[in-house]
């Protein structure tokens, strides 16, 4: 039977490289893009490069709740099951921007986004012989701080502060998850992809960071290697049974400070929930 995995923020970069992988391994590639005019230039170029017809567009704007609900119906309706939900898609804002819920952006797309999406699809994800969440986190976690009274840390704003504070809370979902997913065939894990050359620090509106990305470029990697470990988490028999996982370079990784804090973990589903809509 064939697999049909869902890649987010899949018209460029490490999630672009994905979709293109995993409709040349077979899959039923489900591409889930902000731009539906982006979306679809990006779903003929993988298309091309994959010599696979299977693969789906279905626009999903991450700081939409409304958005992200319409998305996962349309989603539900056509995939029953869901071997692969690789929620790839982030944001760095350079300046406090909110998202159409009123959150602060980051955190909005980054974290509470792909919360929704997750917990809408989590059914269709057990529903597969052996469903698989992988979370593109990031090593900013570490210089992230998870305040439960101002979560996005919209009254404190620092860019890549505020984008480390998203990235620990992809770690302490994908720890609480896991837990949840403990009775079923599932398993999330989440990646460090390291530095990765995509747009993703680019603001498009003022193009900072496009100067310093193209100085640094010749050092990062290209989104195919960046998307390597994502890949391998998706696939590899090795992972299998492994979950709550962090991995680098295809390897497990030790998390530090609140990221370990299993009750923090916890106390953030629960208020994610809220947030959400999921529960009152």
């Amino acid at each position: 039977m064939q697999k049909t995995a869902v890649i987010t923020g899949a018209n460029s970069g490490m999630g672009f490289a994905t979709a293109v992988s995993l409709a040349r391994r077979g899959y039923a590639v489900c591409m889930l893009c902000r731009s539906e005019e982006r979306g679809t230039q990006a779903m003929k170029e993988a298309k091309q490069q994959s010599g696979s017809e299977n693969i789906h567009l279905y626009v999903c704007d991450l700081a939409s709740f409304t958005s992200i609900h319409t998305c996962a119906e349309a989603l539900k309706a056509e995939h029953p099951a869901i071997d692969v939900l690789i929620n790839n898609a982030g944001i760095v804002t350079t300046k406090k921007q909110f998202t159409a819920d009123g959150l602060e952006m980051m955190m909005g797309v980054n974290h509470l986004g792909h919360f929704l999406l997750t917990n809408l699809l989590i059914e269709q994800i057990k529903a597969a012989p052996q469903g698989r969440v992988v979370v593109v986190s990031s090593g900013a976690y570490k210089i992230g701080k998870i305040n439960l009274d101002d979560l996005g840390g919209a009254e404190s704003f620092t860019p890549w502060q505020n984008y480390g504070h998203s990235k620990l809370a992809n770690l302490l979902f994908t720890k609480e998850l896991s837990l949840r997913l403990h009775h079923s065939n599932a398993t999330v894990n989440a990646v460090h992809p390291g530095a990765v050359s995509t747009s993703l620090g680019v603001d498009r509106q003022t193009g900072f960071g496009k100067k310093i990305h193209q100085l640094l470029r010749p050092f990062f990697q290209s989104p195919a290697d960046g998307a390597d470990t994502a890949l391998y988490l998706a696939e590899s028999s090795e992972v299998q049974h492994v979950s709550g996982g962090y991995f680098y370079k295809r390897q497990i990784q030790d998390v530090k400070g609140q990221a370990d804090d299993a009750e923090l973990a916890k106390q953030l589903w629960a208020i994610s929930e809220r947030k959400v809509g999921l529960t009152v």
